[in-house]
């Protein structure tokens, strides 16, 4: 395949789910290169090339998400972690340690390639014509994707960033968690999905880290809203 769309990197350990998937993704356009243990998987994460990651939690070896801890102390390349159905710990605790999204096993195709298409989409977009938006002592420069919280540069994950960006973008109003999971995940928001309510978490408390005035408050039957301080 010439010029694919994306270059992915899929870790996990079931050879006949890489080989369909494999296949299934070059159908749409896009490379993807199968890797089967966590060590296998940690010499892959360090090259650059890769437009995203999609990381199975239990792996020989070491853990998806003893990987996904690696991966973030050099690298913001987007990833999506598979996790057991009903597996919340996992879950919450990938997208606590920068996953963008999760999916649970088993899947079908189609549902992954939505997942990982729309946060492509995310971390492809171009950034509105805004160089700066403030609010209080919170700064967000889209186009660098840089944070300032209290005079102190903030790391955020791309989903963490888009959210941010998007309450930052509505002063004084509260926002849906279904418009939040649209906006930031690409997605419709499922009935027992907690993923918006974890990034909010992590994004609280990267804020009170820096000291900042800032905060999200949590409206009551209907969303997140931004508060200056």
């Amino acid at each position: 395949m010439t010029n694919p769309d994306a270059r992915i990197l899929l870790v996990e350990d079931d050879r006949e789910l890489c080989a369909m998937l494999s296949n299934f993704f070059t159908e749409h356009r896009m490379s993807l290169v199968a890797v089967h243990d966590g060590d296998e998987a940690a010499r892959a994460l360090r090259a650059p090339d890769f437009d995203l990651a999609i990381l199975d939690v239990m792996l020989p070896k070491r853990s998806g998400l003893d990987l996904l801890v690696e991966l973030r102390r050099h690298s913001e390349c987007p990833v999506l972690i598979l996790t057991a159905r009903g597996d919340d710990v996992d879950r919450v605790r990938g997208l606590e340690l920068g996953a963008d999204d999760y999916l649970a096993k088993p899947f079908n195709p189609r549902e992954l390639l939505a997942r990982v298409r729309a946060i492509l989409r995310r971390a492809r977009a171009p950034s509105a014509p805004e160089s700066v938006l403030v609010s209080g002592d919170l700064q967000l420069e889209p186009a660098r994707r840089l944070v300032t919280a209290h005079g102190e540069s903030l790391k955020l994950t791309s989903a963490e960033l888009r959210l941010l960006e998007v309450l930052m973008r509505n002063p004084g109003r509260a926002v849906s968690r279904d418009q939040l999971c649209e906006d930031v995940l690409g997605r419709r928001l499922l009935p027992t999905d907690r993923s918006i309510d974890t990034h909010v978490s992590h994004i609280r408390g990267k804020l009170a880290q820096a000291g900042s005035a800032a905060s999200i408050a949590s409206v009551r039957g209907t969303g997140y809203q931004l508060v200056a301080g």
